[in-house]
């Protein structure tokens, strides 16, 4: 499947790749430790941002993955 950005295939593709080999050859046999594809998945987000801005597709009200910048209502 396609990125939502044409630039950002390829860099989709790469982390897939990468996640899909870590997935299997590591974390299947229990080793879970480190990051290997977090630059990948850095490089491969912010060329999504970029192009769901050029693009003007609304996504206000939409809940991301990851950390939260702000706390919510429900936060402690």
């Amino acid at each position: 499947m396609n990125s939502v950005g044409e630039a950002c295939t390829e860099l989709k593709r790469d982390y897939d790749q990468c996640f899909n080999r870590w997935f299997a050859e590591k974390f299947l046999k229990g080793e879970s430790a480190g990051d290997p594809c977090g630059q990948l998945f850095k490089r491969y987000q912010l060329c999504v941002q970029k192009a769901i801005k050029e693009k003007d597709i609304p996504i206000e009200g939409l809940e991301f993955m990851g950390p939260r910048k702000g706390k919510t209502e429900n936060s402690s």
